[in-house]
């Protein structure tokens, strides 16, 4: 956003029509960074708790607002009036009461008429919000003018916002924020579609901050210059599906009364136009009310349910940091999608699908960073760290930018390497909560990467940079209790460190409650995951041979990529199997469900040598929570984690036992099949991601409080 800063500061050196030129490339730019969130954000449409509806049964709530910026706006404001109460409707109209002279007539006729005025600050320019100094000397002014007028709502130019400093304004109501509107100076949206009780404890007293709901006529039609009103109706047609409030925003000075073209003003029909649909299309629907009664009806029902401590977390950021590609990461996007859906917005830096995707992107509300490529054949083990040092220098810069722009409250990093967490340095010294994230273990994972011994130097070398990565995290997690003994072992200071498995979200991978029945003719073999040596794919392969031959129609699909995914295709060829072992390539985790479901058996095929032996496959417990049955390697985790009712076990590495396996679990009987679809079941009723998510939460919320004070 450091553009969109730039713009702002040399604003008010350039020639208005350059002004807009510069705005419109602005908005050109972003508009393709934030399609999954403008101009509708599917999460702003949560109802306040307790949420019973509106007034008289009705779908939607209506209030109709205007911001006059100018004197000529100003003079506009009657025939505006006209037009609305011709459709039956009233509004407020906020004033700039430095800027020009609000006639006394004009404020007691529309009093008289039934409309509402309103502040829009002492002046147009400039951000009211800048110091405290600023906001202190315009607080009394301001509340001069609410008292003279009467008045008790507030919004502010340009809607720059403090929600805490307005409480020194003697207001009802502030109409200052949004739902969403990434366009503006202050882009930090609110993130509701429902207004919501802003308190000041100290004083037990506060006030109801009704943002609005739909895009401002300025940025339709001036920016973007729409040619008609789809937009507003796209946008009014969601809120009334989702019983929210229509907050709508116009300007008088942009508003052509006549013929006259001009490039800073659109035709008063839309106006017309829009009105006349509201009327038309939702007719007998819709609560019209003024903003004070919006806010008067929100303080008198749901002051307690909508406070400004929710309100706070939606104000939060957070960044995660991977050496992985985004759609190959369910426990990315997973974990992303928690922060997120407490309130985050959330960056992630990652690798790039391919060379040509564009750095910047956006996926289901979350702010993508694609910040280097990586092949998925890597052969070369000099080439490996060169591109992961490459990633850890680019990560350092980045989040040091983005660290110092945004101010983030939680920094997740999942290693490997575990070194990459001193890319939150910046961050962190910024009072940031950093979170280490061991996914795989890294002493482990490079004596099995470089076929070194445990006392080797450079081992030796990586277990000081594990305990140094460590402590200088605020939190460890792992994804093993076996993992989390060991680092407490070799840490030993005192760190917290956390298990929290790698489960699948439940939605996207949906608990199965139906029984797919044992196959009668055939058997449809899945595995999908990573073809890397201590994954057993060439296990599962030497085993096919055996299996195809017991039973008659079998199949087997492997999904995936990797190092060895080439080799492995060799090896199906070479067994004669291209009629039965199918490759079918990598595939977003957004995908894997559905084509998981196509399993009849699932197959964990991993190693028992070092690393593998003590890590917990993920896939295996995204099998169980589809129902699908699995045979799995007898290894240490999964020794640990499971039991012989809920999975079949072979001997890793034995492809004559894996066959075995495989054929001796195809001919159970459907009870005995069910059975052990059962008690995996059983397993995932405690060990699921909605009591692993808790327990992430937990995490956060303490790094927050324990943050709190030095972010003040």
């Amino acid at each position: 956003m450091f553009a969109n800063k730039y713009y702002y500061f040399l604003k008010k050196f350039l020639p208005r029509p350059v002004q807009l030129s510069a705005r419109r490339m602005l908005v050109k730019r972003k508009l393709s960074q934030t399609k999954d969130t403008w101009p509708i954000d599917p999460r702003a449409a949560k109802p306040p708790e307790g949420w019973a509806g509106w007034p008289e049964g009705k779908k939607v709530a209506l209030v109709l607002t205007h911001d006059v910026e100018t004197k000529k706006g100003l003079e506009k404001c009657r025939t505006l009036m006209d037009i609305e109460e011709k459709h039956g409707f009233r509004s407020s109209f906020n004033f700039v009461a430095g800027d020009y002279e609000i006639p006394r007539d004009l404020l007691n006729e529309m009093k008289n008429r039934g409309f509402e005025a309103g502040m829009h600050g002492l002046h147009h320019q400039g951000n009211l919000f800048r110091s405290s100094k600023v906001f202190e000397e315009h607080a009394t002014k301001i509340n001069q003018h609410l008292k003279k007028w009467n008045a008790v709502g507030f919004r502010s130019p340009s809607m720059y916002h403090n929600l805490e400093w307005l409480h020194e304004l003697n207001i009802a109501y502030d109409a200052s924020t949004f739902d969403t509107d990434p366009f503006e100076p202050q882009p930090d949206g609110a993130g509701t579609i429902f207004p919501f009780w802003v308190s000041d404890h100290d004083k037990d007293k506060g006030y109801v901050e009704l943002p609005y709901t739909l895009p401002q006529d300025f940025l339709l039609f001036i920016l973007m210059r729409q040619q008609n009103i789809d937009i507003w109706k796209r946008k009014l047609d969601w809120i009334v599906e989702k019983g929210g409030m229509a907050l709508f925003i116009t300007h008088p000075d942009y508003i052509s009364l006549n013929s006259n073209t001009h490039y800073e003003q659109y035709p008063v029909e839309y106006y017309d136009q829009f009105l006349a649909y509201i009327k038309k299309q939702y007719k007998d629907q819709y609560w019209h009310v003024l903003p004070r009664d919006m806010a008067n009806f929100w303080k008198t029902h749901y002051r307690k349910a909508t406070a400004l401590t929710d309100v706070r977390k939606a104000n939060k950021r957070a960044c995660m940091l991977y050496y992985m590609k985004f759609k190959g990461s369910a426990i990315l996007y997973r974990e992303a999608k928690a922060l997120r859906d407490r309130g985050f917005d959330v960056d992630i830096i990652c690798l790039r699908e391919s060379k040509n995707q564009e750095v910047r992107q956006t996926f289901d509300g979350l702010n993508l960073f694609f910040i280097q490529s990586r092949p998925e054949s890597e052969q070369k083990t000099a080439l490996y760290f060169a591109r992961l040092f490459m990633f850890c220098l680019k990560s350092f810069f980045v989040m040091s930018y983005l660290g110092l722009k945004k101010r983030y409250d939680i920094v997740h990093v999942t290693s490997p390497p575990d070194v990459i967490v001193f890319s939150a340095l910046i961050p962190k010294l910024l009072g940031a909560g950093i979170i280490l994230d061991i996914h795989d273990i890294g002493p482990e994972l490079y004596m099995r990467k470089l076929g070194a011994a445990e006392d080797r130097p450079i081992i030796n070398f990586l277990k000081r940079m594990e305990r140094i990565s460590a402590r200088f995290a605020d939190h460890l997690i792992t994804v093993t209790d076996i993992w989390r003994d060991k680092l407490l072992a070799r840490v030993n200071n005192g760190i917290k460190c956390t298990t929290v498995l790698n489960v699948p979200e439940e939605n996207m991978f949906t608990p199965s409650s139906a029984r797919k029945p044992r196959p009668a003719n055939g058997c449809n073999l899945f595995y999908h995951g990573s073809f890397e040596e201590h994954f057993g794919v060439d296990t599962l392969i030497k085993a096919m041979p055996i299996v195809k031959q017991q039973i008659p129609g079998v199949s087997l699909d492997l999904y995936g990529g990797g190092r060895l995914y080439e080799a492995m295709m060799d090896l199906s060829k070479e067994l004669g199997l291209d009629d039965c072992v199918h490759f079918n390539g990598g595939v977003p985790f957004y995908e894997l469900p559905e084509i998981l479901k196509k399993a009849d058996i699932g197959v964990v095929p991993t190693k028992a040598s070092v690393f593998s032996d003590e890590a917990l496959s993920m896939k295996s417990l995204e099998y169980m929570t589809l129902g699908i049955p699995i045979v799995i390697s007898n290894t240490t985790a999964h020794r640990y984690y499971y039991d012989d009712k809920m999975v079949v076990f072979f001997k890793p590495e034995d492809e004559s036992n894996l066959a075995k396996s495989i054929i001796s679990l195809y001919r159970k009987s459907p009870a005995e099949w069910d059975r052990q679809i059962d008690h995996a079941m059983k397993f995932l009723d405690k060990q699921n991601w909605s009591n692993a998510k808790e327990i992430y939460y937990k995490i956060i919320d303490s790094l927050i409080e324990r943050g709190g004070a030095t972010k003040q």
